[in-house]
C-alpha cells in the first residue's frame, strides 16, 4: 500500500523505478545522435570530455543526494533553493527546471516525428507528434506506479540496446567482423586522422556544451524524493549507482565506435551506431536502431512530462505557481500540471508545422542552457545547507557528498565555463540569449506578481536521523543525539507526522 504525503503524492516508486528513471533521462537521443556532433567538435579527445561530464553530473547528484534524503520533499530542488538561497533562487530555479523539461519534452517529440518518418515518410511529422503526446499524457494521468512501471521497461530497452551495441562492436573488433565502410578497426582508430585532439584544447572545450546536454534529465532522482516508498534507502542507491553507470555506457560506447570507424567519418548523417550494427552483417541495421531510439524518445518525453508536472507541483506548494497546480487525484497524481504540460506541447506541435526544419537544434542549446542553471542552482543551495549545518552544529548528514567543498566548487567552475562557452560559440549563442531573456522574464514576474508565501523561505523539516552519542547516555538522559534545534518551529512540508 502506498503511503500519502501531505501534498497528496503517493509514495509508490521503488528503487527499480527511480534507477531506470535516471538512466532513461540522460540515455537518448543525446547518446545516439547528439554523440555525432560532439565527436566531429572534439575528435577522440570527446571522451575526456564525457569523462568530465560524468564527474560534474557526479558531484551534482551526490549534493542533490545530501539535501534529498536531508529534506524528502516532492518540489525537491526548486524549495531547497528556496530555503536555502532565497525566495526568488526557488522561483527561478523551479521554473527554469520547468522550461528544461518543457524545451526537452519539445525536442523529444520532434525526435520522434523524425524517426516515425524514417518508416512514413508520407506521413505529416506533427500527426505523430500529437499522437505521441496524448498517449504519454495518458500514462501520466494515471497512478505513479504505473507511469514508474512503464518508465523501467521503456529504459530496459535502451540498456539492453546499448550493451549489445558495446557487445557487438567489441566482436568486430576482437574476431574481426568485416566493417561495412572498409576501414581498419583497432585502438589506432583513436589517434590517426589528426591525433587524438584534432582539434586542440578549443574543440574538447567546445564539445561540452553537447556532453553536459547529453547528461541532463539524471536530476529528475531528486523530484522522486516525494513518491519514493522508502527515500532514505533508496535515493541513495540510485544516486550512488546511476552517474557511474551513465558514464560507462557512454565513454564504453563511444570508445567502441571510435575504434571501429575512424572518427572523421562520423558525420551525422546517421547514427554512429548503425555502424556497429551493419559491422555484425546485421540486416536492416538502420531499422532496428530506429526502434531502438524511439523507445528511448517515449522513455524521455514520458520521464520529462513527470518531472515539469511534479516540479510545478512543488512551486504551488511554494506559493510561486497557481495554487490549482497543487491539487491531486485520487491515486496522488497533480493532474493539472500534467495537462498544462501537455497543452505546451500541442504548441510544440505548431512549431514543428511552422519551423520545420531549424527547431531541433535551437531547442538542444535551449536544454543546455537550461540544465546548467539548475545544476548551479543545486550547488550552490547544496554549499549554502553545508554552511548552515556548520554554523548550527546540525546533525551530520547521513548521505554527504564526497570531496567536499573541493568537488563542488570544481563543478561550479566547469558548469560556469559552459555557460560562457554557450555565449561564445555562435551556434548556441543564441540560446544564451533567450536563456538571459527568461531569466529577465521571470524576475520581472516574481516582482510584479508572487505575493504572501512565495516570498518567503521554504520551510522544511530536517529529518536527519539522530545518531548514538557513545559514552554520554548518563550526561545527557538520552543515548541519541537531537534534532537540529534550528528547525524546531519549521513545518513538515511533506505532511508526515
Amino acid at each position: 500500500m502506498t503511503e500519502t504525503t501531505g501534498g497528496g503524492l503517493r509514495r509508490g516508486l521503488t528503487a527499480r523505478h527511480i534507477q531506470f528513471m535516471a538512466l532513461g533521462s540522460a540515455i537518448g537521443t543525446g547518446l545516439f545522435y547528439g554523440s555525432s556532433a560532439a565527436i566531429q567538435t572534439a575528435g577522440p579527445a570527446v571522451l575526456i570530455a564525457y569523462m568530465i561530464g560524468g564527474a560534474v553530473i557526479f558531484l551534482v547528484m551526490r549534493a542533490l543526494g545530501e539535501m534529498a534524503v536531508r529534506h524528502p520533499v516532492g518540489g525537491s530542488f526548486g524549495q531547497y533553493a528556496s530555503r536555502y538561497v532565497g525566495p526568488f533562487a526557488g522561483f527561478l530555479t523551479g521554473w527554469t527546471y520547468t522550461f528544461e523539461m518543457f524545451v526537452v519534452a519539445l525536442a523529444d517529440v520532434t525526435a520522434f516525428g523524425v524517426y516515425m518518418g524514417f518508416w512514413f515518410p508520407e506521413v505529416e511529422r506533427w500527426v505523430w507528434i500529437l499522437a505521441v503526446v496524448f498517449v504519454i499524457a495518458a500514462v501520466n494521468l494515471a497512478s505513479v506506479k504505473v507511469f514508474g512501471e512503464l518508465e523501467f521497461w521503456f529504459a530496459l530497452i535502451k540498456i539492453v540496446a546499448i550493451v549489445a551495441m558495446i557487445a557487438g562492436g567489441i566482436a568486430i573488433i576482437v574476431f574481426g567482423f568485416s566493417n561495412p565502410a572498409g576501414h581498419q578497426t583497432g585502438v589506432s582508430n583513436l589517434f590517426a586522422e589528426g591525433g587524438f585532439a584534432p582539434h586542440g584544447l578549443w574543440g574538447l572545450l567546445a564539445s561540452l556544451t553537447i556532453v553536459l546536454f547529453s547528461f541532463g534529465g539524471t536530476e529528475v532522482i531528486g523530484i522522486t524524493a516525494g513518491e519514493a516508498e522508502d527515500p532514505k534507502k533508496i535515493l541513495p542507491r540510485a544516486i550512488k549507482s546511476v552517474p557511474v553507470r551513465i558514464l560507462l555506457f557512454y565513454v564504453l560506447a563511444l570508445t567502441v565506435i571510435m575504434m571501429i570507424q575512424p572518427w572523421h567519418t562520423i558525420d551525422g548523417e546517421a547514427s554512429p551506431f548503425v555502424s556497429i550494427f551493419s559491422g555484425l552483417g546485421l540486416e536492416g541495421a538502420a531499422g532496428v536502431l530506429n526502434l531502438v531510439v524511439i523507445t528511448a524518445a517515449l522513455s524521455a518525453i514520458n520521464a520529462d512530462i513527470f518531472a515539469a508536472g511534479r516540479m510545478l507541483h512543488g512551486l504551488a506548494g511554494q506559493g510561486q505557481a497557481p495554487r490549482a497546480f497543487a491539487r491531486t487525484t485520487k491515486s496522488g497524481v497533480p493532474f493539472l500540471t500534467v495537462l498544462a504540460m501537455v497543452c505546451a506541447l500541442l504548441f510544440g506541435v505548431l512549431l514543428n508545422i511552422w519551423f520545420h526544419d531549424q527547431i531541433f537544434f535551437l531547442i538542444a542549446a535551449l536544454a543546455t542552457f537550461a540544465t546548467v542553471v539548475v545544476w548551479l542552482m543545486i550547488l550552490i543551495s547544496h554549499a549554502r545547507m553545508k554552511a548552515e549545518i556548520s554554523r548550527r552544529n546540525s546533525p551530520p548528514s547521513e548521505f554527504p557528498a564526497p570531496l567536499w567543498p573541493v568537488g563542488s566548487y570544481l563543478a561550479m567552475a566547469v558548469i560556469a565555463l559552459v555557460i560562457v562557452l554557450i555565449g561564445v560559440i555562435p551556434d548556441t549563442r543564441a540560446a544564451l540569449m533567450v536563456g538571459a531573456v527568461w531569466i529577465a522574464l521571470l524576475a520581472v514576474v516574481y516582482v510584479g506578481f508572487v505575493r504572501g508565501a512565495g516570498r518567503r523561505r521554504m520551510e522544511l523539516v530536517d529529518e536527519t536521523a539522530a545518531i548514538p552519542v557513545i559514552g554520554d547516555a548518563s550526561a545527557s538522559g538520552d543515548a541519541y543525539a537531537t534534532a537540529d534545534d534550528g528547525h524546531d518551529g519549521q513545518r513538515r512540508s511533506d505532511g508526515r507526522h
